[in-house]
């Protein structure tokens, strides 16, 4: 048998090795199969994860906001590094399944006097070298290192579905101050209007009341009203200053001052998306992605962890040349060589390596429990969204109805009161119903525009990049 042709392949499968991670199968999905009352759903419309937040959102003021908000926005750079942070650990780990090979040279001189030299006369030894150093090579025939490794590469990509989680929170979030802030430019509108309808009646009340024509009764009523407009616009306003103040910390600047009406933006804010079905979830949302990941680092962690209880082969060595002379460093005859392999096998360890199985495997049931929370939480994000813009939008067709109700209630009472048929009283409980449903409508109507962003960010839309480069990254990583 030949010696020199079978030890490469012994060689290469000590390096192979195996690994004793248990195999990995992804967990049975924990909720129905569809979700509730989506019969009526468009499916013909593009898939949310399909959609980056540009496509989907028409408004080119809000593209300004969630771009400067992606760029700007303090707790995304955070994810960010995060990123970073981990893809450089994954390469600490994985650079421990090569060898480490360097470089030295080494230049000793030194002087041994009289009565320490076998020689009786003192001396002085000068020792040049140039080696190549092999420097603790652990042979990893237990995949104890390849699963450290790919420990390291699943939390690697489990950060980077963090980020693009934040990415499609921060979008969503941005969104929704957006269509805040155009509800309450709507509503002070409203209330504008009403105030200076209220004032008037004041004054014609309180002017009727001077020259004795109306009850003092009357004037005290329209002034309590007017009163009531005032405090209600006030509260608008600082409403408006916190939500502005709260789009500020998203974006990382000051976002324009501008008022536009809510009524303006709605007509075509967003597209059309089609929900799909809750296995879609493990594909497109990144939280459920980053959780999957989590479980397969907690696989190959319980590899590393039951290869602990066996034998550790690790290679040192080093090859070169030395000489005393420095002239004849690279001479023929000067070449040196050092080779010290070891191997380690754990005896007593006072039940370390026991104790870190049990905490892989009480990691990996973790792990477990956490990914079916996550898809069981995106499960009921879906299906909130889905049943608020479902019944808002018949919520909103019956706040429409009623303020058209309330208006010509409102427009009655007056009559009735200037022909004397009625109280003043009748025309402000008519009045206040009024503005009342038309500060509902108008905050339905955002109610249901947002419920189409937080469906859309439900289903993994929102980002710019895919979450397919995670497989072939992981295969590179293997």
């Amino acid at each position: 048998m030949n010696l020199q042709r079978i030890l490469p392949g012994i060689v290469m499968l000590l390096v192979a090795g195996c690994s004793l991670a248990p195999s990995y199968e992804r967990p049975t999905l924990p909720t129905a199969a569809a979700y509730p009352n989506t019969a009526a759903e468009n499916q013909a419309a593009d898939a949310a994860h399909r959609l980056n937040w540009r496509e989907f959102f028409t408004d080119k003021r809000l593209h300004g906001l969630i771009a400067l908000a992606l760029e700007n926005n303090r707790d995304l750079r955070i994810a960010m590094y995060r990123v970073q942070e981990a893809r450089s650990l994954y390469g600490i780990e994985r650079a421990d399944q090569f060898p480490n090979i360097g470089a030295g040279a080494v230049s000793d001189r030194s002087r041994v006097p009289a009565d320490l030299s076998p020689t009786g006369h003192s001396m002085i030894s000068e020792r040049y070298s140039a080696t190549l150093n092999l420097s603790a090579w652990e042979l990893d025939f237990w995949g104890r290192v390849r699963n450290l490794s790919a420990a390291a590469l699943e939390s690697y990509l489990a950060t980077e579905e963090a980020r693009r989680a934040v990415v499609i929170s921060l979008v969503a979030e941005v969104a929704n101050s957006y269509l805040l802030a155009r509800e309450l430019d709507e509503l002070i509108d409203i209330a504008q209007s009403t105030l200076a309808t209220r004032a008037e009646s004041y004054r014609i009340m309180k002017r009727r009341y001077e020259v004795g024509a109306g009850s003092k009764l009357d004037a005290v009523q329209a002034e309590t009203l007017l009163n009531s407009a005032r405090a209600n616009l006030a509260l608008l306003q600082r409403t408006r200053d916190l939500n502005r103040n709260a789009l500020t910390l998203l974006t990382g600047a000051a976002p324009p001052v501008e008022t536009s009406p809510l009524s303006r933006i709605e007509a075509g804010f967003v597209r059309k998306i089609s929900v799909g079905v809750p296995s879609d979830l493990l594909l497109n949302r990144p939280d459920v992605l980053a959780a999957e990941h989590r479980l397969k680092a907690a696989f190959v962690n319980i590899g590393a962890a039951r290869a602990a209880f066996f034998p550790r082969i690790v290679l040192i060595g080093s090859a070169g040349t030395a000489s005393a002379d420095l002239s004849d460093l690279f001479a023929a005859g000067s070449g040196v060589w050092n080779f010290m392999p070891s191997i380690t096998l754990p005896i007593f360890e006072g039940g370390r390596n026991l104790a870190n199985l049990d905490l892989s495997e009480a990691r990996r049931h973790l792990a477990v429990a956490d990914y079916e929370r996550t898809i069981m939480g995106a499960f009921r994000e879906v299906a909130d969204a889905l049943a608020e813009r479902r019944w808002l939008a018949e919520q909103v067709a019956a706040q429409q109805a009623t303020l058209v109700a309330q208006t010509e209630r409102a427009r009655l009472a007056g009559l009735r009161y200037q022909s004397g048929a009625a109280p003043y009283f009748e025309v402000l409980d008519a009045e206040r119903d009024r503005f009342a449903a038309e500060q509902a409508l108008v905050q339905s109507r955002r109610a249901l525009l947002s419920s189409s962003v937080n469906l859309y960010a439900a289903l993994g839309g929102g980002g710019e990049d895919r979450p397919e480069h995670n497989s072939s990254s992981q295969e590179r990583g293997s």
